[in-house]
């Protein structure tokens, strides 16, 4: 399929270059262009496009904050974002970007996001890449990726989460309440207003010394408060009787 696509980038140079790269791509029909966050988001509340090619530091509303908000549109559009910063990615990929592009663009580059569209636009929703299946994470300037089916628990830092996995203890800047919207689908539940739990990984419910209570995994105990506690247990109850339970 051809697509329509919006390209949004404050230097006027580069959104100049960035919609000559996108309408010389066969796979592209139509190329509007804004010149910052707020004037694609009135765009995009009238007209609807296929994907955003989205510069990320941009003044007043950058990108990262524009493709929070398309996050939540009923039909969003695909967002590929295009940057001369490479420590954006984690959180980039955190917000369930498709791709990412250093500036200057390639050519092959950009061939391979906009198959990656295509690809994500062509299937059902149903059957759309999962894109946080896996999360990149930064550690001594390599990046290495932590799948999710490795991960146990998460617990909260602020603006940040560890992510307790077999493969060690991993720190992604994401909140947490975030991450929570992603992985819910996927079994993790909240059971604290700092940890996330994996309901396959929860062996046994157990009381701390005072009376509280604690979800055991494999990779240690994670505490559940008095107001996640009934949720917890009716999950568990479910996920038991599915089946779902002991994979990992």
């Amino acid at each position: 399929m051809t697509l329509s696509v919006l390209a949004v980038d404050d230097v006027p140079p580069a959104l100049t270059e960035l919609k000559r790269l996108l309408s010389a791509s066969p796979e592209v029909s139509e190329v509007a262009t804004a010149a910052d966050a707020l004037s694609a988001l009135r765009m995009l509340r009238n007209d609807r496009y296929d994907a955003v090619f989205l510069d990320i530091s941009m003044p007043g509303l950058d990108g990262l904050e524009l493709a929070s908000l398309l996050a939540r549109m009923n039909e969003p559009p695909v967002i590929v974002f295009v940057t001369a910063y490479e420590q954006h990615a984690v959180a980039a990929f955190g917000i369930g970007a498709v791709d990412y592009l250093l500036k200057p663009v390639r050519t092959e580059r950009l061939a391979e996001a906009l198959a990656r569209v295509n690809r994500l636009l062509a299937r059902p929703t149903t059957d759309a890449p999962d894109a946080m299946a896996a999360l990149p994470v930064e550690s001594e300037g390599r990046t290495r990726y932590v799948r999710r089916t490795e991960v146990h628990y998460v617990e909260a830092h602020g603006d940040y989460v560890r992510l307790h996995a077999t493969s060690g203890i991993h720190v992604v800047r994401m909140p947490i309440s975030r991450l929570e919207e992603y992985w819910a689908a996927a079994g993790f539940v909240r059971v604290h207003r700092s940890f996330l739990v994996a309901l396959d990984a929860v062996r046994e419910l157990r009381s701390d010394s005072v009376g509280g209570l604690l979800a055991h995994t494999d990779l240690g105990d994670v505490p559940v408060s008095r107001r996640h506690a009934r949720d917890l247990r009716e999950k568990l109850l479910l996920a038991a009787k599915s089946g779902a339970l002991g994979r990992h």
